[in-house]
């Protein structure tokens, strides 16, 4: 019913900035939350970021609270991320996921529906 493809990722330096995409297309009713999780090599999958249709709704995961923020264009069925003073512990593949996910399962991967591919965002020390 969903399909989700990532989009801008890279190679950047710590300090810079990034803003990755992603875009959407099928039903909009599976996608009312849509996040941001990632996971680096060895590590579990990890929260980022998510927010419901009405971009008022959003949640942050510690580590990238303002740092990240995460925001739709829901004209443009496409979620963003934009990513400031990025660190070396950015660096993962970031996916994008959407679901009927509601307060408090923002951060649970599990609640989602759909999964994007993913793409890599590197940070260089």
């Amino acid at each position: 019913q969903v399909q989700l493809v990532e989009s801008g990722g890279g190679l950047v330096q710590t300090g810079t900035s990034l803003r990755l995409s992603c875009a959407a297309s099928g039903r909009t009713s599976s996608r009312d939350t849509m996040g941001w999780f990632r996971q680096a090599p060895g590590k579990e999958r990890e929260f980022v970021a998510a927010v419901r249709w009405n971009n008022v709704v959003t949640s942050y995961a510690d580590s990238v609270k303002g740092r990240f923020t995460i925001s739709r264009d829901n004209a443009k069925n496409t979620v963003y991320l934009q990513m400031n003073s990025l660190k070396p512990e950015d660096t993962a593949v970031y996916y994008c996921a959407a679901g009927g996910v509601a307060s408090p399962y923002y951060s649970d991967y599990r609640q989602y529906d759909y999964w994007g591919q993913g793409t890599q965002v590197t940070v260089s020390s």
